[in-house]
């Protein structure tokens, strides 16, 4: 038997070569009016990839790329590793002290920065040893330069690195998650089946391209031959004119990109089919139902950057089309089961839960990271066994098998001996028409241990509404004794990628005055 026959190494570059190799005249992606055929994508990744080499990157070699949902992002996802190096794609919206962090703990071979962002790119590098490569010069090599030798390093070992990503930091310092060839073909396959991406998809890329490399989606598009529709904006008013002029088909975005687009003044129904998928937080019924109400299809899904993005999808099924409303938005909020390349996910009991109930999900699989870079005392801290990566997430498993969250193992709250799900009380808020959004947190309670606190936003057009009517709205709706004892308006602090800061506001509430339902009883 020959041990060759048979197999060959995964790799989502493969996505390219496909694409341009049997529909090369097909659009790959637009920017501002102009396109890129897939024909003339795969050129110019070979001389962008030639640029990189001649600059020094060599096989196994980091490379940095700062820049927003624009061209030479979508390139480098194929260049780089091309080019035999490992992406490290930046999050844009860091301060250049973050961004210098990470830099030092990456130490890559070079920088390249989107011109927009050059001054950023300048201060981020300040007292490193980092040349910094203007993405005008790998875009010129890659369009029309003739010095530009074209290069192309094969893969020939699927768990080599293909990119390093930096976590969003929602509990503290940033971490290195390394994705492998293998774990990243098979992530792009999986997105492109469950989004149901086809050629004459159009996608829009809302999602960040540096958070968990755009959840695979780089390398779905080109995997189903679609489009990838480029864009630096996050304006809610333009991002509804692209879904209209461009006739988008598919985005992605985490609820509060997805709030902020809902509830836009430009929000009208869609003609055309269009798919969203959200995740990184629960959405709410709520914000389930605006979308179908807009002609948006939800697909809610869950993962963590150290499941290269979506882990678990929260799969329709035809039965529940006949549900109540409510109850379809009830089931679309939850997390799901497995995606299609079958990572096991199971429950495992909290230490100390003392009988509580708590259990948390762990994921094994080919799409659990391959570790944090340089640092093995977080990988094993991290791992349960050899194998299952602990997400910190606590949830349950209904009888239809599909899993739900119900929080962080540090967000649930136990007030006199009673557990308070954050997210329960934040989806009761949400139902408020005046809430546009909501965070909930433990204080510490001399009488009850912790006692929760709501912070929210408001809608733009929510009037006068008082701390009182929002925790009398609570209790109206849940057990009195999981209603904010004290509720705080105003903007919720977030990460780059949207997600709420709770540890930031676990350290405000503590600077926060006793609420007018601190005292009143249970």
């Amino acid at each position: 038997m020959d041990a060759a026959l048979g197999l060959a190494p995964l790799t989502p570059l493969a996505q390219l070569d496909r694409a341009a190799d049997y529909f090369p005249d097909r659009v790959a992606y637009r920017f501002e009016g102009a396109s890129t055929t897939y024909a003339g994508l795969r050129e110019q990744v070979r001389r962008a990839a030639g640029l990189l080499v001649e600059a020094g990157v060599r096989r196994g070699d980091r490379v940095a790329v700062l820049a927003r949902n624009v061209p030479v992002a979508l390139l480098a996802h194929f260049a780089v590793p091309w080019a035999g190096g490992v992406l490290v794609a930046l999050n844009h919206r860091l301060a250049a002290g973050e961004l210098h962090g990470i830099l030092e703990h990456a130490e890559p071979r070079l920088l390249v920065a989107e011109q927009d962002l050059a001054d950023l790119a300048d201060d981020a590098v300040a007292g490193l040893d980092l040349p910094v490569l203007p993405d005008s010069a790998l875009l010129t090599a890659a369009v029309s330069s003739a010095d530009a030798v074209p290069e192309r390093h094969g893969v020939t070992d699927e768990l080599d690195l293909i990119t390093l990503n930096y976590t969003s930091g929602t509990t503290g310092s940033p971490k290195g998650v390394m994705y492998r060839h293998r774990g990243a073909a098979l992530q792009s396959i999986a997105m492109a089946y469950h989004l149901r991406l086809e050629m004459d998809s159009v996608y829009l890329w809302t999602l960040p391209m540096f958070h968990c490399n755009g959840w695979s989606f780089p390398w779905a598009v080109a995997a189903a031959g679609a489009t990838s529709l480029c864009t630096g904006t996050t304006d809610p008013e333009q991002l509804w004119q692209l879904i209209r002029d461009e006739t988008v088909t598919h985005f992605c975005a985490a609820p509060t990109l997805l709030t902020s687009l809902l509830t836009s003044p430009a929000a009208a129904p869609v003609e055309q089919p269009l798919t969203v998928a959200t995740g990184g937080a629960p959405p709410t019924p709520a914000l389930i139902r605006r979308a179908e109400q807009l002609g948006l299809h939800v697909v809610h899904l869950y993962g963590l950057t150290e499941t290269y993005g979506p882990s678990l999808i929260c799969d329709w099924q035809p039965e529940w089309d006949g549900l109540p409303e409510d109850e379809q938005a009830e089931k679309l909020s939850r997390q799901g089961i497995p995606n299609v390349m079958g990572a096991t996910v199971t429950l495992e009991p909290v230490p100390g839960d003392d009988g509580r109930g708590l259990a948390e999900l762990t994921i094994a699989g080919n799409t659990v990271m391959a570790g944090y870079y340089r640092d093995d005392a977080a990988t094993a801290a991290a791992t349960v066994g050899d194998d299952r990566f602990r997400t910190g997430d606590l949830g349950v498993q209904h009888d239809d098998r599909y899993f739900q969250l119900q929080d962080r193992a540090k967000d649930v709250i136990i007030s006199g001996g009673e557990n308070i799900s954050s997210i329960e009380v934040e989806r009761v808020l949400a139902e408020h028409p005046a809430v546009s959004e909501s965070a909930v947190v433990a204080r510490p309670d001399e009488t009850w241990g912790e006692v929760p606190v709501a912070f929210v936003t408001l809608s733009d057009d929510a009037g006068d509404v008082s701390e009182d009517e929002l925790i009398e709205f609570v209790k109206s709706r849940i057990a009195r004794y999981k209603a904010p004892k004290h509720v705080v308006f105003g903007p919720l602090p977030k990460t780059a990628t949207g997600k709420i800061q709770k540890f930031e506001l676990r350290t405000r509430v503590g600077e926060q005055p006793a609420g007018p339902g601190a005292d009143t009883p249970r």
